[in-house]
């Protein structure tokens, strides 16, 4: 009878030290709407600073939502579109998108080989659509894709947009509309 004393000893043990409570409830804080001490006034809330712009609220609306003011999609990038802007655009697409949808947009990475369900689209074709339609997918989702406004900031969504249209343009380019040096390393490296 002896060695199962032990283990309901320490069974014991173990569910008493799940009664504590947690420390971090029992620390001094503010909670929101409720009287406070630490503030002379006595409220908890406290005003934000003079001046103070809440997040994102600097920016007019279509940047935020990529939405014109009747609700559709914007037709075009709201922002300049600057090499440093595809740059940083090349960067996040590489590493938030180019996961599932491959490095070249064309929808062919080793996760999406992997897809049981749906393996992602070509992002190629997707070219007819707005700006704005683009945006608001890596935004909010779409299927089975999740949103990325929480890992996204709005200047990364846009960005993510410029590289892809860049990627589309480069992935249909024709030989003959390449530069002329360009063409010719490019036949050069073909022979």
């Amino acid at each position: 009878m002896r060695p199962t004393v032990a283990p309901l000893a320490a069974a014991a043990l173990l569910a008493a030290g799940c009664d504590v409570l947690d420390p971090m409830l029992e620390q001094p804080k503010v909670r929101t709407y409720r009287p406070s001490d630490f503030h002379p006034d006595g409220i908890a809330m406290r005003a934000p600073p003079a001046g103070a712009v809440a997040r994102g609220a600097a920016l007019p609306p279509e940047v935020r939502t990529g939405l014109q003011a009747d609700g559709t999609p914007l037709p075009r990038i709201p922002v300049p579109v600057t090499r440093e802007l595809l740059q940083a655009g090349r960067k996040r697409f590489e590493i938030v998108c180019g996961a599932c949808h491959g490095l070249a947009g064309d929808g062919r990475s080793l996760v999406a080989r992997n897809m049981s369900l749906r393996p992602p689209p070509s992002l190629h074709d997707y070219a007819a659509r707005s700006d704005g339609y683009l945006y608001q997918v890596i935004s909010k989702g779409f299927g089975l894709m999740p949103a990325y406004s929480a890992e996204l900031t709005v200047e990364e969504r846009w960005a993510v947009v410029a590289y892809l249209r860049a990627l589309q343009l480069s992935q249909r380019a024709r030989l003959e509309e390449a530069p002329p040096e360009t063409r010719a390393r490019l036949e050069g490296e073909a022979r």
